[in-house]
């Protein structure tokens, strides 16, 4: 007879926003579930909020309701902002945007136990090794897991007390270090989330980092618009598309920093026999595989983004002023896609010897957008670089430092 003990899980979700009030509701409705939150004081509010009823029914809890149109009610345990509460859990998922990830790394360092996996969704780029570096000594002890997305589009309806799954993935890549402890770690996951969306185990976690879309798309994007090149710096009448908007000056940019992150890569793989970074694939691939089916013509990456109906109608993050609009540049495509995703490739193609032009223009553009210094005389060694992924940021200087870190070699 099989072992039929009781299974006991407890977990612990990260955040306050949409993806982490989705998760508690969840698993909270089958496991000991705790959330924590670090934003001021996010945690009380949603407590309070909790425990104050919903306005339709007037019962405490949290109601989600999936996209299949079936209801959960459930309660976490405790809603907190004590770190300590790290040390009770098996599993942590941070739903957190990427620039809080080090943050939470941070508090929970003393208190996390052996054994605990945790998983970011999304992980963005460098985030094992953002990770390996916060948690030091007891890296060798947990599990890492790097998710490329989030498993659902959602939302909460209600703040703190209603929560809708509008979609869920069919499937979602996740990578894990150490890889020994992918077997358990994605099994364990794969439980939590339900049948949908199925992890695909990614061969590591640096395939995961440089396949980011984010670090490309939106950085470029934002780029090949609002460059000195393409923009007088006066208000224009209306909002310009993005994805839709991007004209061959902008496709040239994209293409320029996909085929740079695919150079770093062919680097990795060369120095590294055997070393398989599969998943970091170029941007238009990305495009074919993640949106099959919705792009009236895929022929080139320009079209592809042009003609995809997930993309109508959406604009650049523009601030009204008089006379028109004006490009917000200090928006989280600038703000987070740079320091947690380009200047991680830029970082290590530096260590690789590896040149980037392209990102070098674009980098160089959002840290003065921005008011930061990242990239100084070509090098990855600005008094800002604390704030980004580059390995330099953790003292990784060299590359046999950042393959030990990331546990490739």
């Amino acid at each position: 007879m099989g072992d039929e003990t009781k299974k006991g899980l407890t977990v612990l979700v990260c955040g306050g926003g949409n993806a982490a009030q989705v998760a508690t509701s969840m698993f909270a409705s089958r496991y000991e579930t705790y959330a924590i939150s670090l934003y001021a004081d996010e945690a009380a509010k949603w407590k309070k909020h909790m425990m104050g009823g919903r306005w339709h029914d007037k019962v405490e809890g949290m109601e989600l309701t999936l996209d299949t149109g079936k209801k959960l009610i459930s309660t976490p345990t405790d809603i907190s902002n004590d770190p300590s509460l790290s040390g009770k859990a098996d599993v942590i998922i941070l739903a957190v945007p990427s620039f809080a990830h080090g943050q939470y790394f941070e508090a929970f360092y003393p208190y996390i136990k052996p054994g605990t996996i945790v998983a970011c969704m999304p992980a963005r780029s460098g985030g094992d090794i953002l990770f390996a570096s916060k948690m030091k000594e007891k890296a060798d002890s947990l599990a890492f897991v790097g998710f490329e997305t989030l498993p659902w589009a959602c939302r909460f309806t209600e703040w703190g007390k209603r929560a809708t799954i509008l979609g869920t993935k069919g499937q979602i890549l996740a990578a894990v270090t150490p890889e020994s402890e992918s077997t358990r770690a994605i099994a364990t996951l794969q439980g939590l989330l339900g049948v949908y969306p199925a992890i695909e185990k990614s061969p590591n976690n640096l395939g995961i980092s440089l396949r980011n879309p984010g670090q490309v798309i939106h950085p470029g994007v934002m780029y090949g618009r609002w460059c000195a090149e393409k923009w007088d710096g006066k208000p224009l009448a209306e909002k310009p598309l993005f994805y839709q908007g991007v004209d061959d000056f902008t496709e040239k940019v994209l293409l320029g920093i996909s085929d740079e992150v695919q150079d770093v890569c062919r680097k990795v793989e060369a120095l590294i026999p055997g070393f398989n970074l599969k998943d970091a694939c170029t941007l238009h691939r990305w495009y074919l595989d993640s949106y099959k089916g919705q792009m009236a013509d895929d022929s080139t990456l320009k079209l592809s983004m042009n003609t995809n109906s997930a993309y109508i109608g959406l604009t650049h993050p523009m601030n009204p002023v008089d006379g028109g609009f004006m490009p917000d540049l200090k928006y989280r495509y600038l703000a987070e896609d740079v320091p947690t995703g380009l200047c991680f490739t830029r970082g290590l193609a530096e260590l690789l010897e590896v040149p980037t032009p392209t990102i070098d223009k674009v980098i160089t553009f959002a840290q003065e957008s921005l008011g930061k210094s990242f990239l100084v005389d070509g090098k990855m060694a600005g008094p800002n670089l604390g704030e980004t992924r580059a390995p330099q940021a953790v003292g990784i200087n060299s590359k046999e430092d950042f393959f030990k870190m990331a546990k490739i070699a």
